[in-house]
């Protein structure tokens, strides 16, 4: 109160300041300071003649800055001071003196959006969460390969010449919905994913084995003929089916016999013959095996385990042949 008299210039100079530079610090951070100077001037009646708010020329010049800033939450104020051409620090005070309620929202907003990282929206640094035109611009055909065709990042990123490391970290940023998609992982913007949760599935893989697995379900041929059609391996061939299609796995080469159980076709034709003479002669399993050139124990089981009848019939027949004897 004992300079209540005087203005900020005024004070200033009694402690050797600059008049601009304690303005500026007292609207900055002690607003309520000037607040209450003005309050106790107009109860005191006192008047330096200086005029008060926002002075016209002021109001004009940063007017267009304003309107950005209230319209985009996304702009800064330092994007919105260099597009309407005005001083930054200008801009930044008038905005913290005569629109406080704007700067107030601003920090709110910002605030709310802590920790967060969504793709189109803000930041807590009050920028959108986007990549740049010249990102977007480097790997734009790229992303449209990767999008439409079964095509491997890798192999993507080398046939447009980008950077395979610098492609991959683009999709992991800034498209994981599309990686998600192709290794079919659920994908939630702003959650986490959960990578172990679900197989990883390759669409250049698919795309590789489709008309093979397709010749395959028509049924007639077996694993083995059907890759050496396409020209694949057929071990790797038959990794792939019993990863991703585990029922047609299971199934290829199987046919049923008259009791109902599921066995591969080519063992049938394998043991076809010497079934035959089981079933009808006395000759043993290790001699019928020794004669068709196959592994003994492989046809006992096979026997067994498939055809139990005839093992029964077999041994009735060398009972009724002993007795005869």
């Amino acid at each position: 109160m004992d300079y209540i008299d005087y203005n900020v210039s005024q004070i200033a100079r009694e402690f050797g300041l600059s008049g601009t530079n304690l303005g500026r610090q007292l609207r900055t951070h002690y607003p309520e300071v000037l607040e209450f100077r003005e309050r106790a001037r107009q109860r005191l009646g006192l008047d330096d003649g200086l005029p008060r708010c926002t002075r016209l020329w002021c109001k004009e010049q940063y007017a267009e800055a304003v309107e950005m800033l209230q319209a985009d939450r996304y702009i800064t104020v330092q994007d919105a001071a260099e597009r309407c051409n005005v001083s930054y620090s200008g801009l930044e005070q008038h905005l913290i003196f005569y629109h406080k309620e704007l700067v107030e929202n601003r920090i709110k907003i910002r605030k709310q959006a802590l920790k967060q990282q969504c793709k189109g929206k803000i930041t807590g640094r009050g920028t959108l969460h986007a990549p740049t035109p010249e990102i977007v611009g480097k790997y734009a055909e790229a992303l449209h390969l990767y999008r439409t065709t079964p095509m491997s990042a890798r192999k993507t990123a080398k046939q447009t010449g980008v950077s395979i490391k610098g492609f991959y970290e683009y999709l992991q940023t800034w498209h994981k919905d599309l990686v998600c998609g192709r290794k079919g992982i659920p994908y939630e913007e702003g959650k986490p994913v959960d990578w172990s949760s679900v197989r990883r599935y390759n669409p250049a893989t698919a795309a590789k084995y489709a008309e093979a697995i397709a010749r395959l379900k028509e049924g007639g041929l077996s694993t083995a003929k059907v890759a050496a059609e396409f020209g694949l391996h057929p071990e790797c061939f038959r990794q792939y089916l019993k990863e991703h299609e585990p029922e047609l796995y299971a199934r290829q080469g199987m046919v049923k016999t008259e009791s109902g159980r599921s066995m591969a076709n080519h063992s049938m034709g394998k043991y076809k013959e010497a079934l035959h003479l089981y079933a009808t002669t006395t000759e043993s399993v290790k001699s019928l095996a020794r004669r068709f050139g196959f592994n003994d124990c492989s046809f006992g089981q096979f026997i067994k385990r498939h055809f139990p009848e005839l093992h029964e019939q077999h041994q009735k027949l060398v009972q009724q042949t002993k007795k005869t004897d």
